[in-house]
């Protein structure tokens, strides 16, 4: 006649429990109003999150967000201990997506720039963010630091002062105590941010694959990812990760000949893609070192040591990371048709 007499006490339990992680969902985005941040974003809300984004300010930039979110367009620099710490008070998440960029060319020594910027900055907000009661944080890393660890004769880390940083920022950030800390190690990413004149960095060489008639590139090839799928894995890494792990993110695998062909795809064309010799390569990148050299400059990714790294297949299976966190791959040929649109180019180019 009557069902198990505690069927309430389960109901009343669910109930109270997805009250409870209605109440606790709210995520803290710094760099939210970046690329990747924006994305991550937009995720976390299809998922029902309370949203508080953390960004640079600027007159530039139009972001429209939802009315929910919770806005701060302030540099995590100027902001005090107690102010970060205060705004991130009541979230249970952190996603931190903002860095140095490995394309980045500071003056000379970059290494310094590039640890304040990708080791220091995350330490101080995760440790704020720890006192404030926050419980899972994702960084966006790189996946440099994969084949930093896979390709050990390549010394990448020794060489290259961005790599080196990211490789440092794993180590800092997965040892704090106190804190379930994950690291995305992502490849190259696609896509767009709906802003007026904004430009990916992929511009450079968008322009160049549209107005060369025929593509002299290097040999190899990279993992690709969209923006979107990055975003879907930061979620599923909040929600599904383990503490203390390194997940490569990747969707596809592409030899540079396949990856410029679908970047020209986008507009019906089919250009010639000509493979240089590493030998002419090298020569290049050496080049671009005496530049920097004489602009008193270091680059993220020394061209000296930076041409074993693009002349390799940098592949990365993506299944183990998918499996684990169960993450959707979200259009990768849309990100790469959003990514040319982005670059505005005009008709004729």
């Amino acid at each position: 006649m009557y069902r198990n007499s505690n069927w309430w006490v389960n109901v009343f339990i669910k109930w109270i429990t997805r009250y409870h992680m209605s109440e606790n969902n709210r995520v803290c985005i710094i760099g939210g109003t970046g690329f990747l941040g924006y994305h991550a974003l937009v995720e976390f809300i299809d998922h029902g999150w309370e949203t508080t984004v953390i960004g640079l300010p600027s007159s530039e930039r139009s972001l429209n967000f939802p009315p929910e979110v919770k806005v701060i367009l302030k540099d995590i620099e100027t902001l005090t201990d107690y102010d970060l710490l205060a705004l991130m008070r009541g979230h249970t998440a952190l996603i931190y997506a903002a860095g140095m960029d490995d394309r980045s060319i500071p003056h000379k020594p970059a290494y310094p720039k590039f640890f304040h910027e990708n080791v220091e900055n995350p330490i101080r907000v995760l440790k704020l963010a720890r006192e404030a009661g926050v419980k899972r944080a994702v960084i966006f890393g790189s996946y440099f630091v994969h084949f930093d660890r896979l390709w050990p004769e390549m010394k990448l880390a020794q060489h290259h002062p961005y790599i080196r940083s990211r490789v440092e920022q794993e180590k800092a950030v997965l040892s704090l105590a106190g804190m379930d800390v994950d690291v995305l190690e992502l490849p190259y990413v696609f896509g767009s941010l709906p802003i007026d004149g904004w430009k990916p960095l992929w511009l450079p060489l968008i322009k160049y694959l549209y107005r060369s008639p025929i593509i002299l590139f290097t040999p190899g090839g990279a993992a690709c990812v969209s923006a979107r799928t990055v975003a879907a894995a930061a979620y599923k890494t909040i929600v599904n990760g383990r503490a203390g792990n390194c997940y490569p993110i990747n969707q596809e695998n592409l030899t540079w000949e396949q990856l410029l062909n679908s970047l020209t795809r986008v507009r019906g064309l089919r250009k010639r893609v000509i493979s240089l010799p590493k030998w002419i390569v090298e020569i290049c990148m050496y080049s671009i070192s005496i530049l920097h050299y004489l602009q008193g400059k270091e680059g993220g990714l020394d061209p000296r040591y930076f041409t074993g790294l693009q002349t390799a297949n940098t592949f990365v299976d993506p299944s183990p990371s998918q499996n684990r966190l169960g993450y959707e791959m979200k259009d990768l040929d849309e990100a790469f048709r959003d990514t040319v649109e982005a670059c505005g180019l005009k008709k004729g180019d």
